[in-house]
């Protein structure tokens, strides 16, 4: 399902940032290999002749990262899956990874240079290369295109995203568990994609814990605005809400930062941010996104990524198939209590199971 990503399109300048701290250039760390797919007339000739041409082959596979593969964060969890995989796999992929590149009018040459190079799978980790890729993805018809986050695609194109609302829900609840003012915020990005929907979570996880309680919101406009970020955060901070979840990415540091100034306590997004600032990180959402990476490489291999429908052209991380994880309760303050705790790991239990669903705003779902 699109997860009623199209009600966006209209905020695609806004979005064209995604998880990074960021840099204009591109550098590379390199670990090669080779393999070839084909295109074919009907969805039945795709599928075996994919399979026949992919079979026993090692793919040649690139993932181009908007920022640091050690970020502590959007990137850095794309890599480490990807690594997880390759170094799993070393038969069937060889893998080549390319940092630091983030503005969009860089993203369409990077495609195409690996495309022209032969590559048999590109990832794109971010939301400002959807465009880039449609547009890419028309052009070598045989290479699969990966989207990291987004709604358009090609039939050898698909989308690899997280459905953040049910870790932004957990957060939600920890955060009203926590406060001792009533007052909790979220910060993010861009008001789009999964961001939006993380943050629609985070309120009603909030409001299960407590319906009255104050949310104070703020999207910076830049996934890359740590400075925007900071500030946001001390202004809530000095307005006294006291836990604050962040959503993301190069922002994530400007919100950390500013919790161990003021000495209160965020909650971090995508990866375990507690080695940022260990007394004042509470807990956050963890990203494991080799969870779907073996079933981009399984549909590609055995010829069925093609021909298929275009909702159906998604690989969803969540918290059902461990996509989603949440970092251990980190409480130096002492703010949650053993009944407080088992809360938080029951309502985790019952976003696994999706005992607790329907919870985001119609327009949204």
């Amino acid at each position: 399902m699109k997860k009623g990503l199209k009600w966006m399109a209209g905020l695609l300048t806004l979005a064209m940032v995604v998880g990074s701290f960021a840099g204009c250039g591109s550098s590379s760390s390199k670990e090669t290999a080779a393999g070839e797919s084909a295109a074919a007339t009907t969805a039945e000739s795709t599928a075996d002749t994919a399979s026949a041409e992919t079979a026993g082959k090692k793919l040649k596979v690139a993932l181009i990262l908007p920022g640091k593969k050690d970020d502590v964060s959007f990137n850095q969890a794309m890599y480490e899956g990807m690594k997880k995989y390759a170094d799993a796999n070393p038969d069937k992929i060889d893998l080549n990874v390319t940092e630091n590149v983030y503005e969009v009018a860089d993203i369409e040459p990077a495609l195409m240079d690996f495309a022209d190079q032969g590559y048999d799978v590109i990832f794109g980790h971010g939301f400002q290369f959807m465009e880039p890729i449609v547009k890419v993805g028309a052009q070598y018809p045989d290479t699969y295109f990966l989207l990291g986050t987004g709604y358009k695609s090609l039939d050898n194109t698909a989308i690899y995203d997280v459905e953040l609302e049910a870790g932004g829900y957990e957060m939600g609840v920890i955060a009203a568990l926590a406060t001792q003012t009533n007052k909790i915020g979220v910060i993010g990005g861009a008001d789009a994609s999964e961001i939006k929907r993380g943050h629609e979570g985070f309120k009603a996880g909030a409001k299960s814990i407590n319906p009255d309680i104050e949310i104070q919101e703020v999207y910076t406009g830049d996934w890359t605005d740590t400075a925007g970020a900071k500030e946001a955060a001390i202004g809530m901070y000095d307005a006294g809400v006291d836990v604050i979840w962040h959503s993301g990415d190069g922002i994530g540091l400007g919100v950390v930062q500013a919790a161990a100034e003021k000495d209160m306590y965020c909650l971090g997004n995508v990866a375990d941010q507690k080695t940022l600032a260990e007394n004042n990180v509470l807990s956050g959402v963890v990203y494991q996104w080799d969870a779907i990476i073996a079933n981009v490489f399984d549909d590609i291999n055995n010829g069925t990524f093609k021909g298929r429908a275009e909702d159906d052209r998604y690989y969803w991380i969540n918290a059902e198939n461990d996509g989603l994880g949440i970092a251990d309760i980190n409480d130096p303050k002492g703010w949650l209590t053993d009944d407080d705790k088992q809360v938080i790991a029951d309502t985790w239990s019952k976003l696994q199971s999706g005992e607790i669903k329907d919870y985001l705003p119609e327009d949204i779902q």
